[in-house]
């Protein structure tokens, strides 16, 4: 009975939006009620997996009007269920042919990923949550729109409990029902109970808001900008970051994106409007096509390198790999290559004062040994500098300052699994005077057309699309 209220209350959620799921989806199908509630208990059933599949698959994301109860259904019945026959499936069968390849695809990776073989066997890995469900819901208030005092004081109105400032990890394991916390390390970033969702949510769907974990918030935290910079972000996409740094820019100065995939770039021109960007120039291109000599860089004193990567440190990502937990050896040599590069020629810009080096990976092959070769290449120029003495999870000492870089994992700092080196340049370069160079630069002069779309020399195929978040 339980289980058939919960369907209720589903079906009801799917109704109260749409009409009534019944000529929504294949009519013909369904000859009576019982069969529907049928249906939506199983997709209860499978709820956690439907919801890997469907954030892997990015079907929300392409089709907007679908509504994520609604979703679930389809994607039951066309991955789980009997599938779409004959004329079964009415006007949603169109739009599922349009993702049934990707949505069986990360359906697959998800079971290689977990090491089992069947659907059912599915649930039996769900019903022992790990730490990556444990992790809260981290929430930054984008204070280009609003504050953090306005938007606690709007989560107390709709009946929230604001515990004000977290002491301790502790306190936020301990989140649960409609509680939240101010993080105790970064400021303007709120923490929710895991699997708070809060994609409805006015205050983000306005823009006041963004969904972003917490170790994705730390490399512009630790790059900090002073408003009136000039910063590259140089693999931008989605763009959270992007809107990160904006925000501790205040609007002033100048953010140079820079992304290969025009999807990708075309969503983070919509994320950017709706958070009040407006000191960003995008730009489809290649990084390592910039040229550091480039006048228009000349000011750029901040990088923010976030590389595409294997992504294992993402709880969502469907690693390829069967039971491994991370991608082939190739793989991680190619991804690599890519990223010392990437790196190396960021170290090049003749004004650069300080980099972040990040990504959502866990491997050692993409991290330190990518930082520690950098470091190498320009020995004597740009140091490793330490950051954050109270994070809890550190570089692996695989060389000699090592424990200056910074690691998170669900396990160790209640987040996503990530990595970030901060690199500062020893002296002030030859091309900047001393006088000059602590100085904030001016704007930069308006905004240029997006130029063409660039070669990705030496990146591997189908690199830049991994491993962002």
């Amino acid at each position: 009975m339980a289980l058939y209220a919960t369907a209720a209350s589903v079906l009801a959620g799917v109704e109260s939006r749409r009409g009534s799921i019944k000529g929504l989806v294949y009519a013909s199908s369904f000859q009576n009620v019982k069969q529907l509630y049928a249906l939506v208990c199983e997709t209860q059933r499978y709820s956690s997996v439907l919801d890997a599949v469907i954030t892997s698959a990015g079907l929300l994301r392409a089709e907007k009007k679908l509504r994520p109860h609604l979703a679930k259904v389809l994607v039951y019945e066309l991955l789980l269920g009997k599938g779409f026959k004959g004329g079964s499936g009415g006007r949603w069968k169109p739009l599922l042919d349009r993702h049934q390849a990707r949505l069986k695809a990360e359906l697959a990776r998800l079971k290689v990923h977990r090491g089992v073989s069947k659907n059912e066997d599915l649930l039996q890995v769900e019903s022992k949550p790990g730490p990556a469900s444990q992790v809260p819901r981290f929430v930054r208030v984008n204070t280009l729109k609003t504050c953090c005092d306005d938007a606690v004081d709007y989560f107390k109105r709709q009946g929230f409990s604001y515990q004000g400032r977290a002491s301790s990890l502790e306190d936020l394991r301990a989140l649960k029902g409609k509680c939240f916390l101010l993080d105790p390390l970064l400021p303007e970033l709120l923490v929710f109970p895991a699997q708070t969702d809060l994609h409805d949510h006015p205050l983000y769907q306005a823009g006041h808001l963004i969904l972003q974990d917490k170790a994705s918030c730390l490399p512009a935290v630790l790059l900090a900008p002073p408003p009136g910079s000039h910063v590259i972000d140089a693999c931008a996409a989605p763009g959270n970051k992007t809107s990160h740094l904006a925000a501790l820019l205040k609007n002033q100065g100048k953010i140079f994106a820079f992304d290969l995939d025009a999807g990708r770039l075309a969503s983070m021109a919509t994320l950017l409007a709706r958070a009040g960007v407006s000191c960003c120039e995008l730009a489809e291109e290649d990084f390592l096509a910039i040229s550091p000599s480039d006048q228009r860089y000349r000011q750029v004193q901040y990088i923010l390198l976030d590389p595409s990567c294997s992504g294992s440190g993402m709880a969502t990502r469907r690693l390829e790999e069967p039971g491994a937990g991370t991608p082939s050896k190739a793989r991680l040599q190619a991804l690599a290559g890519f990223q010392r590069r990437a790196l190396c020629h960021a170290l090049t810009f003749p004004s650069l004062q300080r980099l972040v080096y990040s990504t959502c990976s866990l491997c050692q092959e993409e991290n330190e040994d990518v930082v520690r070769d950098a470091l190498q290449q320009n020995s004597g120029t740009f140091r490793l500098v330490p950051v954050l003495p109270s994070w809890p999870h550190r570089g692996l000492g695989t060389f000699p300052g090592a424990e200056r870089c910074l690691r998170a994992s669900p396990e160790t700092t209640l987040t996503g699994g990530f990595f970030v080196a901060v690199l500062e340049r020893v002296e002030v370069p030859s091309s900047v005077s001393r006088a000059e160079a602590p100085a904030p630069p001016p704007e930069a002069a308006p905004r240029r057309k997006r130029r063409r779309r660039a070669a990705a020399p030496g990146v591997p195929p189908g690199t830049e699309q991994e491993g962002k978040r």
